[in-house]
């Protein structure tokens, strides 16, 4: 009877006791209670698809597809350097030697460092092998003189000592494009400054004939301002130099239609519409209406 009797008695047995079970009893589950929302607040779930409507998300779905750049068509071109065009679109390949290219820092440049740049040029404008011509680029967005910049960029990091090649000479703007007289970029040669007056004077006494010829004398020059004057402005690879009344010669004694046929199919070290595979034949056949302008 006394083990019963102990199994029924209270576990309260003071009046402190009490105290401290009523006090228990109001602070644990108010203490339960501030966890669980400290919780659920802490690792609150949104809806599916919720997140769509953030103010980023919003922003970003709103957004034009398409952006306007708004460029001064008189401003001086800004070319890049051989280490941005190597960065931006030949690291592709030549960082690690993808598709047989040869790796920067390589000694696989040695026997392409041997063709010389006029060489390396030629094959780069011409693509060859996995390489698309011009590194896949667009004369319109990068010029043959950018591209040489890269060539000797990279050739020089793999040991070779190759100059810079000369800058050439920027199209004439503003009121000098108004008056007829040339604008020539810093560090052109007077060679240039006298292929440019020339032009410039052509364009003067040119006849309405001469002019509408294979196209706009005006686009012929833009397309020669890009592309054309990279080897044409100095004589690159044997090309007739701008302004060059001999050396032209004989090229207009084959005829106008010989040269625009040429020029769009390429010729030796000339490759197809000097590598503006964008280009369209009215502008190639106007570029060389252009140059064949200036050199009469």
């Amino acid at each position: 009877m006394s083990e019963a009797h102990n199994e029924h008695e209270s576990l309260i047995k003071t009046p402190k006791q009490l105290i401290a079970a009523v006090i228990a009893g109001f602070l644990v589950p108010i203490v339960i209670i501030v966890l669980l929302v400290n919780y659920v607040g802490n690792n609150a779930l949104t809806g599916a698809g919720s997140s769509a409507m953030t103010e980023s998300a919003v922003a970003e779905r709103i957004a034009p597809v398409a952006k306007v750049e708004v460029k001064d068509a008189n401003a001086p071109r800004v070319y890049q350097t051989g280490e941005q065009l190597y960065k931006a679109v030949c690291a592709a390949c030549h960082a690690a030697g993808t598709a047989g290219a040869p790796k920067v820092g390589s000694a696989d440049w040695a026997p392409r460092i041997a063709q010389g740049y006029d060489g390396m040029l030629k094959i780069a404008l011409a693509g060859k092998g996995a390489m698309p011509a011009r590194g896949g680029t667009s004369p319109d967005d990068v010029t043959d003189y950018e591209i040489g910049r890269a060539i000797v960029y990279m050739a020089n990091a793999s040991g070779g000592k190759l100059p810079e090649p000369a800058e050439p000479a920027q199209p004439a703007s503003g009121a000098a494009a108004a008056s007829g007289a040339p604008a020539v970029a810093s560090g052109a040669d007077a060679g240039s400054a006298a292929a440019a007056a020339a032009a410039m004077a052509s364009l003067k006494t040119a006849t309405p004939a001469a002019a509408s010829a294979g196209g706009n004398l005006e686009a012929g020059k833009k397309l020669y301002d890009t592309v054309c004057m990279a080897c044409h402005a100095s004589g690159v690879m044997n090309a007739p130099k701008f302004g060059d009344k001999a050396a032209w010669a004989p090229r207009i004694a084959t005829g106008i239609d010989t040269l625009h046929n040429a020029a769009i199919k390429g010729l030796n070290a000339m490759p197809p519409k000097g590598g503006a595979a964008n280009a369209s034949d009215d502008d190639v056949k106007a570029a060389v209406d252009y140059m064949v302008s200036a050199a009469k």
